[in-house]
C-alpha cells in the first residue's frame, strides 16, 4: 500500500509541475531573474506556486501532527537534525546555482526526460554523477561529530 501512496503522491507532484509551468526552464529562469537583467520582466507567476505548496505544506503538517501515528506506517520518521552546518550551506548554494543557470531543479529535471532532450539527458547523468560522488565522499569520511555547525536547535 505504502507503494501504491508513493506513486499516487509523485503522479499528484510532476502533474502540479507540469501545470504550474516549473517544467519550463525559461519561466524559471525568468522568476530568478528578479531585475529583469536577462530578458528585460521579471515573472513573479511560481512565487503563486510556492506559496500554494508551502499552505498545503503546512497544513498537511498540522494534520499530521494531530495524528496518533501515520496512515501508512507504524511511527513517523521526523528528522531530528535541525543544525545549520557547512555542508547543509554549501549544498543549498551548489544546488541554487545549478537551478539559476539551468532553469530546472531534480523534479522537472526527472520529468522533463520524457523529451529524450539530449541537453536534459546530460543534465540528469550530471546529477546522478554529483549523488553518487556525495554518496563516496560520506561513505570514506570518518563518522565524527559535525565541527561545522554554525548555528541551530541543537545547541
Amino acid at each position: 500500500m505504502l507503494v501504491v501512496a508513493s506513486l499516487v503522491c509523485g503522479f499528484i507532484f510532476g502533474l502540479g509541475l507540469l501545470i504550474s509551468g516549473m517544467m519550463q526552464p525559461a519561466k524559471v529562469l525568468a522568476f530568478l531573474d528578479i531585475l529583469g537583467i536577462r530578458n528585460g520582466t521579471w515573472d513573479p507567476s511560481l512565487a503563486v506556486v510556492m506559496a500554494a505548496a508551502l499552505a498545503v505544506a503546512g497544513l498537511g503538517t498540522i494534520l499530521a501532527r494531530q495524528r496518533p501515528q501515520p496512515v501508512l506506517a507504524p511511527t513517523f520518521d521526523v528528522p531530528t537534525k535541525t543544525a545549520i552546518d557547512t555542508p547543509l550551506i554549501a549544498g543549498s548554494a551548489l544546488f541554487g546555482i545549478g537551478w539559476g543557470l539551468v532553469g530546472l531543479c531534480p523534479g522537472p529535471a526527472l520529468e522533463n526526460l520524457a523529451t529524450l532532450s539530449p541537453p536534459l539527458i546530460v543534465f540528469c547523468v550530471a546529477m546522478a554523477a554529483g549523488m553518487i560522488a556525495h554518496d563516496q565522499w560520506y561513505a570514506k569520511r570518518p563518522a565524527a561529530p559535525p565541527s561545522g555547525a554554525l548555528a541551530g536547535a541543537d545547541g
